[in-house]
């Protein structure tokens, strides 16, 4: 790192780095942005996601991600949990998407503040992909700044975080009242389907 780094470049570069990573669809958006055209609960799973990962953020920076590349086992357990995770939602998904008059149904029903805080933690903690972003990739890249200047790059990395759930949250519930539809809730709910299943398999196939 030159010397030259300064706090306000640091950030600059922990908020492009935490926006490129968070910004490809994955599970924990793709529950987000459900939640988000439910209308339903916005509020507490943007602020949980958001939470959880300045938690993990900070944790990689700061040596949680040497931790874990160093524990085979714990990928493992991370791969196939996480796996099955994926691919039970992905059924629930297609079973939704095949009949759209069940996932309308779904839609208008308000889940209980419980399970879907529930569903907010295990899309965030049981998912491998968000500890290889987050705490192995976004944590390996912010612990080669200075010590002095990490905290600068975590900073940089959650306001990135906090924009991107708030966006995709509050954006969908703003844009909900024009996409009530059947139409529409098949679509989003067959790309939930594709999407899971396609992370459920690349961590059957391919290991951590």
């Amino acid at each position: 790192m030159p010397d030259t780094a300064t706090g306000p470049t640091v950030f600059a570069q922990g908020w492009v780095m935490g926006a490129g990573l968070i910004l490809a669809i994955g599970a924990q958006n793709a529950l987000v942005l459900r939640q988000g055209l439910r209308r339903q609960h916005v509020g507490v799973v943007v602020a949980v996601c958001t939470l959880s990962d300045w938690l993990l953020i900070a944790l990689g920076v700061f040596g949680l991600g040497a931790l874990i590349q160093g524990q085979p086992f714990l990928l493992e357990v991370f791969r196939f949990g996480g796996a099955a995770f994926l691919l039970g939602y992905a059924l629930l998904a297609a079973r939704r998407a095949w009949r759209p008059a069940q996932g309308l149904v779904a839609a208008g029903t308000t889940s209980s503040l419980g399970a879907t805080v529930s569903a907010a933690l295990a899309f965030t903690y049981l998912n491998p992909h968000v500890y290889l972003d987050t705490v192995v990739l976004l944590g390996g890249l912010g612990a080669r700044q200075p010590p002095e200047l990490r905290l600068a790059f975590v900073a940089g990395a959650c306001l990135a975080s906090a924009m991107w759930f708030g966006l995709l949250g509050f954006g969908a519930a703003a844009a909900a009242p024009r996409l009530r539809s059947p139409h529409t809730w098949r679509v989003v709910d067959a790309l939930v389907a594709v999407l899971m299943t396609g992370l459920g398999l690349q961590l059957l196939l391919q290991p951590l």
